[in-house]
């Protein structure tokens, strides 16, 4: 919704990383929009900025951002890249909920920033999400669109007199239902207690990995309020200790093997390994760890010491 609200459209180029889930590129090609890849930085994951001004034509309409694992991108240097080129930010948030960076939350640069409420996410409805934007226009139109581009909704038409509607444009049926907005409503007022006590496990990780030189992670920059959404490890031989770790009863991810990798990309824009290597070293190396809340300290340390005796 998003990029058809800034009218991305066959031809159009739109800049994005290759380390993410699939959705944020298919929905450049659902637009009929070309995805361009930017490789990630070796520390955090996250799209290089300093690679994207290198990656405009004139045929680039946008930059999609993912704040990975939760962990924001530079979006002081990426908003000035966009004004430069006059270019549009549309901020992937569904990691980030609680992130910041030098002071900038998700969604205050970009022009328009998504957020996810699906089953593994820090705040849930099961499924659902929201989109936040800067003008009454942006938010009056994403109204109409989640809801086929009618002029008034099911709640308007029947909750007053009746007054005939109108559909302005093609839209959708994307929206929330009242249900899942019921489930998830009262998260909100929870998400700095859940991170609190995020962080005193996501302290525990690193306390019991800190002696395994065979574990790598991402770093924090300085300046970073981390969202704590995955406890990510990049490791050597990664299949194998998944299956490892899988045998002990140990629920275990990949986020994210790099989208270039996939059968439909590879085939259409005939990408190779070793395009974009930080992406992949990280895409071949990941394994996100259990990681929420409700952890104990008995399931804490059978993790941390399961993983070191795998890896």
């Amino acid at each position: 919704m998003a990029l058809k609200y800034f009218n991305i459209q066959r031809g159009d180029e739109v800049i994005t990383t290759p380390l993410s889930f699939i959705a944020t590129t298919n929905v450049i090609e659902h637009c009929g929009g070309t995805p361009v890849f930017v490789d990630v930085e070796s520390s955090t994951g996250n799209i290089d900025a300093s690679l994207i001004e290198g990656k405009i034509t004139s045929k680039t309409k946008a930059i999609v951002v993912v704040h990975l694992y939760g962990h924001m991108c530079d979006m002081k240097k990426i908003r000035r890249i966009a004004d430069k080129y006059n270019l549009k930010v549309i901020e992937d948030c569904a990691h980030c909920i609680e992130g910041e960076r030098e002071g900038i939350k998700p969604g205050q640069l970009g022009d328009v920033a998504c957020f996810s409420f699906y089953a593994t996410k820090n705040i849930t409805s099961g499924e659902g999400g929201a989109i936040t934007c800067h003008s009454i226009e942006a938010y009056e139109w994403f109204k109409k669109a989640r809801l086929h581009g009618m002029s008034k909704n099911a709640a308007d038409r029947y909750t007053k007199r009746y007054e005939h509607y109108d559909m302005e444009f093609l839209g959708y049926k994307t929206n929330m239902t009242n249900i899942q907005a019921a489930l998830l409503i009262h998260q909100l007022d929870r998400i700095e207690n859940i991170l609190s006590k995020k962080k005193i496990i996501w302290e525990r990780f690193d306390d019991g990995f800190k002696k395994n030189n065979r574990i790598k992670k991402p770093k924090i920059l300085p300046k970073v309020k981390h969202a704590m959404h995955l406890y990510t490890i990049w490791v050597e031989n990664r299949d194998s200790i998944i299956e490892k770790l899988q045998d002990l009863g140990i629920g275990v991810a990949v986020n994210y093997r790099p989208i270039h990798y996939m059968s439909y990309y590879r085939n259409k824009y005939n990408f190779k390994k070793g395009m974009f290597p930080e992406a992949e070293r990280i895409g071949n190396s990941a394994i996100t760890l259990p990681f929420y809340a409700k952890l104990t300290d008995e399931e804490i340390d059978y993790i941390i010491n399961c993983v070191n005796a795998c890896v």
